[in-house]
């Protein structure tokens, strides 16, 4: 080989490695925009005040299994994303039909939900809790965290269908779900954890308008990558 092909040879060489790089890259850009996207859709709905909110925070104040509750209500959330997730996602990549009636519908939820959160930001209410009931074993403690949870139609909607859906149009679904999962475990220990420091704050309407306001700009924000993309 002369000196010129073998200079080509190294060209050609760095040519490929480079386009391998780019691709790497942009396979980890995809990976963490839908890691984001998982993140932002999944804590802007489970931000909202509801039983399970309610539930945990009210078990965090007394001290009573609120660790085993967080992780039930973490399990629970993961479970049913990647349901929606993985067993929504085959059905849309086979159908473009679905798939645009995903993503539409998906939008124009996001944008109804947006709009409810504004709502609620001009007339916001606390987080209460119950904290003088009387003392319950484990098993009625889980069995009742089940219950608010999974019991709950809105669940299945948001959980199963909404981010279900969504993730299904990811460049990256697995990333997506464990970024869904992320939120789940990040929020629900967050109350566990540091309810006794929350409470005072969570009781408050003004956090709960910041908040709202906040999962507003989350669910206008990736309504617009779904219309734009």
């Amino acid at each position: 080989m002369c000196d010129y092909e073998y200079l080509f040879f190294l060209y050609s060489l760095d040519q490929q490695n480079g386009q391998h790089s780019d691709t790497r890259n942009t396979g980890k850009l995809h990976m963490w925009q839908s890691y984001l996207n998982g993140i932002l859709i999944a804590i802007g709905l489970i931000m909202a005040i509801g039983a399970q909110n309610a539930y945990v925070l009210a078990q965090s104040l007394r001290r009573e299994h609120h660790l085993l509750v967080a992780t039930l209500c973490v399990l629970c959330d993961a479970l049913l994303v990647a349901a929606g997730v993985f067993g929504l996602a085959s059905l849309l990549l086979q159908s473009p039909l679905l798939l645009g009636i995903a993503r539409w519908g998906g939008a124009a939820f996001l944008l109804w939900y947006g709009a409810r959160a504004l709502q609620r930001a001009l007339q916001p209410q606390g987080l209460s809790n119950d904290g003088a009931a009387p003392a319950r074993s484990r098993k009625a403690v889980l069995m009742t965290a089940l219950a608010v949870t999974l019991l709950n139609p809105h669940v299945y909607l948001d959980t199963v269908l909404l981010i279900g859906s969504l993730g299904a149009q990811q460049a990256e679904p697995a990333a997506y779900a464990a970024g869904a999962a992320s939120a789940s475990l990040l929020w629900f220990f967050t109350l566990a954890l540091g309810a006794a420091w929350l409470a005072p704050w969570l009781a408050r309407p003004a956090t709960w308008r910041v908040l709202d306001i906040l999962v507003a700009g989350m669910m206008f924000t990736v309504a617009a990558q779904l219309l734009l993309g």
